[in-house]
C-alpha cells in the first residue's frame, strides 16, 4: 500500500487517535499543546472560525505517545513553530482538509490493481482502470472518530469514559452512533458465555438437584 504523504498522514492520525472532528483538526494551534494534552479552542468549517460544537468540546484530550512523536516530527519538518496552525498551508493559514483529501489522500488510496497508478493518472494507460481492493477505501474524517469510539469499547473502556474522550454532550450519542460491535465481538461474547456455562453450570445443576431432594425428604418426613 502506498503511504499517505505528510501532513495528511499526521492529520488523519489526530482524527484516529484523538477523535477530533474535521473542523477541530483544521483549527488546531500549536499553543494548544500543553502537558501531554491538546486543547480544542476553535473549529474551522468552510473558512469560518467558530467555537467548538459543544461546551464539552473544549475539554482537553490526552495525546498518546505514538501520536505525540508524530506531531513532534511534523513540527520539526514545519520549521519548529511554537504558535499558529498545526496544519498550515504555504502562507501560514489553516490547511483545508477537504483540499488535502482531493489532492493527496484519494490519489494515494485509489490506485490501479494492474499498474499501481493513481486513478487520475490512469487515462493514458493501455488497460482499463481497476481499483486495487487491497488498499483501504476513504470513508471520511468522521469515520476515524467513530472508529476510535468502537476501538475503545472493544478494549473494555466504559461508555462514560468514551463520551469524555469524544467530548459528546451526553452518553446516549456515544452509545448510539459511535460504538459499533463487529461480528467478532458477538462471537467473543458468546464464547465467554459458553465458557462460563461449561465451568459453573454442572455444579449449579447438582446443587439445585440436591436442594430439591432435600425439600422432598422434608415433605415426606
Amino acid at each position: 500500500m502506498p503511504p499517505i504523504p505528510e501532513p495528511a498522514a499526521t492529520a488523519f492520525a489526530v482524527a484516529a487517535f484523538m477523535g477530533l472532528r474535521h473542523g477541530e483538526i483544521q483549527g488546531l494551534l500549536w499553543e494548544n499543546c500543553k502537558d501531554g494534552e491538546l486543547f480544542v479552542s476553535r473549529s474551522i468549517w468552510n473558512g469560518r472560525i467558530s467555537d467548538p460544537k459543544t461546551h464539552k468540546g473544549r475539554a482537553p484530550v490526552p495525546v498518546i505517545r505514538q501520536l505525540a512523536d508524530r506531531l513532534e516530527m511534523h513540527r520539526l519538518s514545519s520549521g519548529n513553530p511554537q504558535s499558529g496552525p498545526i496544519f498550515a498551508n504555504a502562507v501560514g493559514n489553516p490547511l483545508s482538509l477537504s483540499s488535502v483529501v482531493n489532492r493527496v489522500i484519494l490519489p494515494a488510496l485509489n490506485r490501479c490493481e494492474i499498474c499501481g497508478k493513481a486513478e487520475l493518472e490512469h487515462p493514458t494507460a493501455e488497460h482499463q482502470y481497476k481499483r486495487d481492493d487491497r488498499i483501504p477505501e476513504w470513508h471520511g474524517w468522521h469515520a476515524a472518530r467513530r472508529g476510535l469510539g468502537s476501538n475503545l469499547y472493544r478494549l473494555g473502556v466504559p461508555d462514560l469514559v468514551i463520551q469524555r474522550i469524544l467530548r459528546h454532550a451526553n452518553v446516549s450519542t456515544t452509545a448510539t452512533y459511535y460504538i459499533k460491535t463487529a461480528a467478532s465481538d458477538v462471537r467473543k461474547a458468546m464464547s465467554v458465555l459458553e465458557g462460563e456455562i461449561a465451568c459453573n453450570w454442572p455444579s449449579k445443576l447438582l446443587a439445585n438437584d440436591q436442594r430439591q431432594k432435600g425439600q422432598r425428604n422434608n415433605i415426606l418426613q
